[in-house]
């Protein structure tokens, strides 16, 4: 970069899970290429899996349109497998501990070193990055991961506006401004009383007692998908969507990505089928399910006779858990029909012609990467906002059918159901129904995110903001 003016600095901070670092830096690319320096920064080791993946994962500037990316990772403390990380109690307080003294010393170094950070942006896991922004002096921003529907649930929970379901009334439903009324199975699990990942609900709550150090909250939704949710949250924060942010009308060429895992080539297996004819399933990177019900959903394959490209993660090392196995034979009498991989390149699959639908965990990018690429889906949600993104995509959206309701039903979806499903979700009337809203909603994200669109402009606005504060 030699003697040339330092452009603006963006520090972002990112809760080191695969479906919190794909948005951040999603969003970090469409900053530097609007002129800005961004500096990326989680754990080691996840810097150590985001290198391995990746060429372009430096700490030097790497131009991304018309500014610089570069990556800066802290230690967490913990040897490369310790099974700490896997339990979240002792491990998301370890991180805000760790976290704020070592965030606090990369940012003093760089006004040190004549790059000076203008703004912090965090995800909401990880609260503290906020307080840092706080004592520094800078203006901090949040990129809220999940959907606009999701925000206001917790907003609500966090106010105590509404009522939600307690130790004494579990099967509370919880009716929410401007949303349709949500079961009590369908409001994110991690408010529920009896749910096993409350810490970090308790730390997504942190972000809303914190919420007054955030000058912005980035929204990776659009305006046109949760209009009366934006409006309704638009009262009590500044709310700007700027979504879909893997959906870049003018993607530079870079080749860093967010990816903790090299993509297995299966697009020219996906060449060689018939447009609309391939069943694409996968559970993203953190959900885990028993090794019945991968049984059932073979079997429910077999049944179909549908063709299908089919995500097997192996689980992360440190979770201890067993590979999945396919039944006796699977394989074989599946033939070319089928195809298993351990990670795929879900843009680009999604973006196939001959995809028809996705069976999904519905995990916020996954529901808006399907969305915004006209797939139908078949909701498979776990735990988390999953279930309630699966509610919209079925009754909101128009895009899906429910296949399960979540952990908290406790019961497995059998062979039968699963074949009758994606039966129903690629062939005959539903099918077709689902379709054309699913190219409606293509149609709306690629207007959103195209210049001058609601989503660019309220990106716009955001970066005009931190210019104006660091010019001043």
């Amino acid at each position: 970069m030699g003697t040339e003016i330092i452009p603006t600095h963006m520090f972002i901070v990112c809760y080191p899970g695969q479906g919190h670092i794909n948005p951040m830096l999603r969003l970090g690319k469409r900053l530097a290429a609007k002129g800005f320096l961004v500096s990326f920064s989680t754990t080691e080791n996840f810097g150590q899996e985001m290198r391995a993946a990746n060429s372009g994962i430096s700490d030097e500037p790497t131009p991304v349109g018309d500014g610089f990316i570069r990556f800066e990772f802290f230690d967490d403390g913990l040897a490369e497998q310790d099974h700490k990380r896997t339990d979240f109690n002792y491990y998301v307080p370890l991180l805000e501990l760790v976290g704020k003294d070592l965030v606090t010393q990369m940012i003093k170094r760089h006004a040190n070193e004549g790059r000076p950070v203008s703004c912090l942006v965090n995800n909401p896991v990880i609260p503290w990055v906020c307080d840092i922004g706080t004592e520094l002096g800078i203006p901090c921003a949040t990129l809220w991961v999940q959907s606009g529907a999701v925000f206001s649930a917790y907003y609500h929970y966090h106010s105590k506006t509404v009522p939600f379901p307690t130790e004494t009334e579990p099967n509370l439903d919880v009716q929410l401004p401007s949303m349709p009324l949500l079961k009590h199975d369908e409001i994110p699990s991690f408010l529920h009383p009896s749910d096993r990942f409350q810490v970090f609900g308790r730390a997504i709550l942190g972000q809303f007692k914190k919420l007054s150090k955030s000058m912005y909250v980035l929204i990776d939704t659009f305006q046109e998908l949760e209009p009366e949710v934006i409006e309704h949250m638009s009262q009590f924060c500044i709310v700007k969507p700027v979504g879909p942010l893997f959906k870049n009308p003018k993607p530079p060429k870079t080749t860093i990505s967010g990816d903790l895992m090299k993509a297995d080539d299966c697009l020219e297996w996906l060449d060689s089928k018939p447009p609309t004819s391939v069943v694409y399933i996968s559970f993203g990177s953190l959900v885990y399910l028993q090794q019945e019900q991968v049984d059932e959903i073979a079997h429910g394959l077999l049944s179909s006779g549908v063709s299908f490209l089919w995500v097997m993660k192996p689980p992360s090392k440190a979770f201890r858990l067993e590979e999945h196995v396919l039944p006796d034979k699977f394989l074989e009498k599946v033939g070319d029909k089928g195809k298993v991989v351990k990670w795929s390149p879900q843009e680009q699959v999604l973006a196939h012609p001959s995809v028809a639908c996705f069976v999904t965990h519905c995990g916020w990018n996954s529901s808006v990467e399907a969305l915004t690429s006209g797939v139908p889906v078949v909701t498979f949600p776990q735990w988390g906002d999953q279930v309630t993104n699966a509610k919209f995509l079925v009754d909101v959206f128009g895009v899906g059918l429910r296949l399960s309701r979540g952990v908290a039903e406790n019961r497995l979806s059998t062979r039968d159901e699963v074949g009758k499903c994606l039966l129903e979700a690629t062939v005959g009337q539903r099918a077709i129904e689902l379709k054309q809203n699913a190219l409606k909603w293509k149609l709306a994200a690629e207007v959103a995110v195209a210049e001058g669109g609601s989503s660019d402009q309220n990106l716009q606005d955001f970066l005009d903001e931190i210019s104006k504060t660091y010019a001043a």
